[in-house]
């Protein structure tokens, strides 16, 4: 039975708990509200939460446990001569994994029938085709080893989503019936569910920062198993990104220091474009525009924020990159020889992040008290000296915090660096040629149907650490700043 099936059970089950739990409380009362300890809502919420959360906590434990048993089953099933060199038995059942979703995928859409997909002795060549023919994977053929591995483990995981489906709901009714006997006018169902919520939400904060390591941990362990593949020195030293799929790694060139260029390079023209602009239309709005004006103005300015990127991509390869073409291409000054370039993907993202700098810095702006407005004004200072000399230097610290954050956002964007500013991994200090990032090169060598064992897929979490600590040293440094700035003025 699938996941969300059962959720929907469990909540129903648990609504029909909460409207018995209210009736029986009244019932228990003799229709007498005033007789019950609590509201009558707070009996229903005591059934509800112990129908919900006992059985949604068993279904998270059984989700977690599930992969690691199963894991343990079929890695019996891989002999030592599958596990190449340069390889390990964590990637090859990662491999494992992909061909039993792919064999369940071609299932569902009909290329491959049940009886094929569960027969330990069908023809691999046959499986192939037909996980080709679903889309399912690309270039690689399944091995025999694989094959095997792979349908015990769909075996496995079906067998297990079956039994948790009976577990969850057995218990989510063990828990309304539980809910159901304990609800009696004297019953303290109030004190109960307060303590639920609170612990509720206890979890919730828990499971972000659980989350959060996870990912974390993900990123490590994988970028470790990438340095034993690949050396370290390398990947950070070398002038060159040229990664060959024809091997191990043993001809590639995996140097992220072309790509962080590129990521830096078109982030700087972006932040460039953006932040004067950001800054005076928050000068503006905070300072020369009438109530309506910015009611209105400042509304339409953060629309901007919302588009998706994949929108400011096409608006970069349709419309930026032909209008730079036709001043600085070949029937122009010349500096520019295709539609695709740093300066294309810069100016787009730059729109992009002018909301980002004119909100915030004009949040800031307003932040200034204003008995030094009056001071300056008192002095004899006109409007622009008293922005100039003293709301821009007192607001300064904030201001660099909206631009520490920006520039965050730009080093993490991918779709408008992919369609705006191409994919060649140079160093270069031309602005009208082509470039790509680090973000662009995490999608493209995890794109395809590439060995995930290989040191060319595997540097997209080294390329992915290594932008999360970029990011999260410009972030904890914007929110430091920030932080400091507002301290001194609340």
């Amino acid at each position: 039975m699938p996941v969300l099936w059962v959720i929907a059970i469990v909540l129903v089950i648990a609504a029909i708990g909460f409207f018995l739990g209210r009736a029986w409380a009244l019932k228990s009362a003799n229709g007498d509200q005033r007789r019950l300890h609590s509201l009558k809502g707070y009996y229903g919420y005591n059934v509800a939460l112990k129908t919900v959360v006992p059985a949604f906590l068993m279904m998270a434990f059984w989700l977690l446990i599930q992969p690691f048993y199963i894991n343990s089953e079929v890695s019996k099933l891989i002999p030592e001569a599958e596990i190449a060199e340069g390889s390990n038995l964590g990637l090859v059942l990662a491999e494992v994994r992909r061909t039993a979703d792919g064999i369940g995928n071609a299932v569902d859409a009909g290329v491959m029938d049940q009886k094929l997909a569960t027969d330990p002795a069908a023809d691999v060549e046959v499986i192939t085709q037909k996980l080709k023919d679903a889309g399912q994977i690309v270039t690689s053929d399944v091995t025999p080893s694989v094959l095997v591995a792979a349908q015990k483990h769909r075996a496995l995981s079906n067998a297990g989503r079956f039994a948790m489906s009976v577990a969850v709901i057995a218990l989510a009714i063990a828990g309304a019936v539980w809910g159901l006997r304990e609800t009696n006018a004297e019953f303290r169902a109030r004190n109960v569910v307060e303590k639920g919520i609170r612990v509720l939400l206890i979890s919730a904060a828990s499971i972000a920062i659980l989350t959060t390591v996870g990912i974390v941990l993900s990123l490590i362990f994988n970028t470790l198993e990438f340095f034993r593949l690949y050396p370290a020195l390398d990947f950070f030293t070398l002038l060159e990104w040229a990664p060959s799929f024809s091997g191990r790694g043993g001809a590639s060139s995996l140097g992220i220091l072309p790509l962080l260029w590129g990521t830096l390079y078109i982030s700087l023209v972006a932040l460039l474009f953006a932040v004067p602009i950001g800054l005076f239309a928050a000068i503006y709005l905070s300072e020369y525009a009438g109530a309506k004006t910015r009611a209105t103005v400042k509304p339409l300015l953060e629309i901007l924020a919302g588009i998706p990127t994949i929108v400011y991509g096409l608006f970069a390869l349709l419309t930026v990159g032909p209008m730079l073409l036709t001043v600085f291409g070949p029937d122009g000054t010349g500096w520019m020889g295709g539609g695709r370039a740093v300066m294309t993907a810069g100016l787009t993202m730059g729109i992009m992040l002018i909301p980002f700098v004119s909100s915030l810095s004009d949040d800031i702006i307003n932040a200034v008290p204003q008995s030094m407005r009056d001071g300056s004004y008192g002095l004899g200072a006109t409007r622009s000296e008293t922005i100039k000399q003293v709301i821009l230097p007192a607001a300064l610290p904030g201001i660099v915090g909206a631009v520490l954050l920006a520039a965050s956002r730009a080093i993490g964007e991918t779709m408008i660096v992919v369609l705006g500013a191409g994919a060649a991994a140079r160093l270069s200090l031309n602005p009208f040629e082509a470039m790509t990032t680090v973000t662009a090169k995490i999608v493209s060598q995890l794109t395809g149907d590439s060995d995930f064992a290989s040191p060319e897929a595997l540097v997209a979490f080294a390329l992915g650490m290594s932008l999360f600590v970029i990011t999260l040293g410009l972030n904890f440094l914007a929110l430091y700043i920030v932080r400091t700035y507002r301290e001194q003025y609340e």
